[in-house]
């Protein structure tokens, strides 16, 4: 762990420092990692190897990129694996954090069969595992693209509808995270297991890699190279965003505190604004002079989701006693730190 990133490094210290966290029930217990070497599976697996007494499983297909990750790190047992064939797994495992997911957008209209399948199929694995090792907790990792694409600036709380068109190719993604949560209540519900489910809005910060194809990453990009921010849109759409570290104190207070079949939004009320406005923020805030411009052309290539005003509602896990700890500016001025202390990860640009 020596050599980890140094905002990393502090992310971890801030989620090992969470009293709100019941880590007593964590002690001494086996957690089962999915996703293992994505950007918030990684950091959860990190800081529970660094809180000590916690033995965790890391679930992976890549075993040279898993091994990389969390070198240096004790307490962490690699599983390399796909996700819809788990080979007979004979210790015990008491916790599941399921992060796997298909995130690529691109693939969400390239390969949308394989989004949806990999989903529900890995979904239903890891349920199976979590009965047969009669777990004490699962959460389920989805996301705000299960309220569809909300028109107004109301709050969207738990129970918010949604107005998704099954038709539309790209709808394999929210629609699979929909069929997983409700397989994770119809689990819970029929073998007594308590599983819950954490709905991210947008998440980045320290640990997302500097070639990152997101809009967010692009902006920061600009600002480190002096360029100025382009917009394929005119930038109207609108939600609220989350710091790595504060996803996943989020997810381990979930874990610990949280209610079987009850799904908790998780975001940064404070940061909700339009792509436009944090293109703006972004362009005063992080870079030297640049500018922000509009070229609107033909989207659907990209496989971004359609306009939205996405404004969560975090009221039920914050009677939990959780709380955002980052900003918008704070979340962009630690990802960039992040990338600077990276040496030459991005000198060749």
């Amino acid at each position: 762990m020596n050599r980890e990133n140094p905002v990393v490094l502090e992310d971890i210290r801030h989620i090992c420092s969470d009293t709100n966290i019941n880590w007593s029930k964590l002690t001494g217990k086996t957690v089962l990692v999915t996703g293992s070497t994505g950007l918030i599976g990684k950091l959860i697996v990190k800081a529970l190897c660094a809180k000590g007494c916690i033995h965790v499983i890391a679930m992976a297909r890549n075993q040279e990129k898993a091994e990389a990750c969390f070198a240096g790190y004790t307490g962490v047992e690699l599983l390399i694996c796909d996700i819809s064939s788990i080979p007979a797994i004979e210790a015990r495992i008491d916790y599941i954090i399921h992060c796997a997911s298909v995130t690529d957008s691109k693939q969400f209209v390239q390969q949308p069969v394989t989004t949806f399948l990999t989903a529900v199929n890995g979904t239903d694995q890891i349920l199976k595992l979590a009965v047969e090792k009669q777990c004490a907790g699962v959460v389920y990792t989805s996301s705000m693209e299960v309220y569809g694409t909300p028109q107004t600036d109301e709050k969207i709380t738990e129970q918010h509808p949604t107005n998704l068109d099954c038709m539309n190719v790209r709808a394999c993604y929210p629609e699979s995270k929909r069929a997983c949560e409700n397989l994770c209540c119809a689990y819970a519900s029929q073998y007594g297991i308590p599983i819950m489910t954490a709905r991210l809005t947008q998440t980045f910060g320290a640990g997302v890699a500097y070639r990152d194809g997101r809009v967010f990453a692009e902006f920061a990009r600009c600002a480190v190279e002096n360029r100025n921010i382009i917009l394929h849109t005119k930038g109207e759409t609108k939600r609220s965003y989350l710091y790595t570290s504060d996803a996943v104190r989020a997810i381990l207070t979930i874990l610990t505190e949280g209610q079987s079949c009850h799904a908790y939004n998780v975001a940064n009320e404070d940061t909700y604004c339009s792509i436009y406005e944090m293109a703006q923020m972004v362009a005063q805030n992080c870079g030297s002079g640049i500018q922000v411009e509009c070229i609107p052309e033909d989207i659907s290539k990209f496989g971004y989701a359609a306009q939205l005003h996405m404004n969560l509602d975090t009221s039920a896990i914050r009677a939990l006693r959780w709380q955002a700890a980052y900003s918008l500016p704070q979340m962009y001025e630690r990802m960039i730190a992040s990338w600077n202390s990276n040496e030459g990860e991005h000198a060749a640009t």
